[in-house]
């Protein structure tokens, strides 16, 4: 089989963390290459995630590097053996690789935490607000990508839909809440959907005021992907040059410290959906 030529953030991650545990062991590339009875390239493309690998060979490799938390093991196993196409893929040439990560990464989360301040979390976005947002941000953008953006938003929301949805949380700033895309009927639809939205068992939504004033990371949007294992979360960032993925301890400890600081500024649930209502009241 060809080594793939654009594996997901889901294959990579995979690759990363078993090189990982080959660089706590001490072991080398071609010591794990002769473990598995393979060429000593094979290695390096296994932990790009370019090549896949078996879930006998996941734990051959944790066992011999000395992996004591079966918990990741079974996990990264679990991933070795991933074999269905996403409902993302549909769109793998149509829109941005990075755009089809969020969603398979909110697919496999089991807890969402979502921080913004200048605009609606995407999987609390009503379709025309969505759709406002995507022509604002680009008015030249031809009809079929911007159908392609909108139906990749939309069906992300699904996740919050299924049987066993992970838990979700939003700490959104007033100027995300006050900011009108589509003028003021589209944003009093949009925030009435977010109080429907919230009284929803595992989701919770919580505003920080503009009276709670500066604070770090101030502008800043992300996403603190929670997963089955807390060595496999991921922080999904925002910025001026699209989406990033962060999963390096030291920076999964600076976004938990992060999400910490927002969750002391935002008001308590009750008074959040007060403040909402108070807003959507005022347009």
């Amino acid at each position: 089989m060809p080594p793939r030529t654009t594996p997901t953030a889901r294959q990579q991650r995979l690759g990363y963390e078993l090189r990982k545990l080959r660089e706590q062991s001490g072991m080398t590339a071609q010591q794990a290459a002769a473990l598995l009875g393979v060429d000593r390239t094979r290695i390096p493309n296994i932990e790009s995630g370019r090549f896949g690998i078996s879930a006998e060979r996941v734990r051959t490799l944790a066992f011999n590097y000395g992996c004591p938390d079966t918990g990741l093991v079974d996990l990264l196993a679990e991933m070795a053996t991933e074999r269905a196409r996403g409902w993302w893929e549909e769109h793998r040439g149509l829109l941005l690789p990075s755009l089809l990560d969020i969603a398979e990464l909110e697919f496999h989360a089991v807890e969402l935490n979502t921080a913004t301040t200048t605009h609606i979390p995407g999987l609390l976005q009503t379709e025309e607000h969505a759709r406002a947002v995507f022509d604002t941000a680009d008015p030249r953008l031809p009809g079929p990508d911007l159908m392609a953006r909108l139906s990749l938003r939309l069906r992300r929301q699904e996740v919050l839909e299924r049987d066993r949805p992970p838990l979700y949380e939003a700490v959104v700033h007033e100027a995300a809440l006050r900011m009108q895309f589509g003028g003021p009927k589209v944003t009093r639809a949009q925030l009435e959907h977010i109080l429907d939205q919230s009284e929803r068992s595992r989701i919770t939504v919580r505003a920080i005021p503009f009276a709670a004033g500066g604070f770090p990371g101030a502008g800043q949007s992300f996403t603190y992907v929670g997963a089955a294992v807390p060595q496999l979360d991921t922080v999904q960032l925002d910025s001026s040059h699209g989406s990033m993925l962060l999963d390096a301890d030291m920076q999964l400890r600076r976004y938990r410290g992060l999400l910490e600081r927002l969750r002391t500024l935002a008001l308590p649930v009750e008074e959040s959906r007060d403040f909402i209502r108070s807003i959507a009241q005022d347009l």
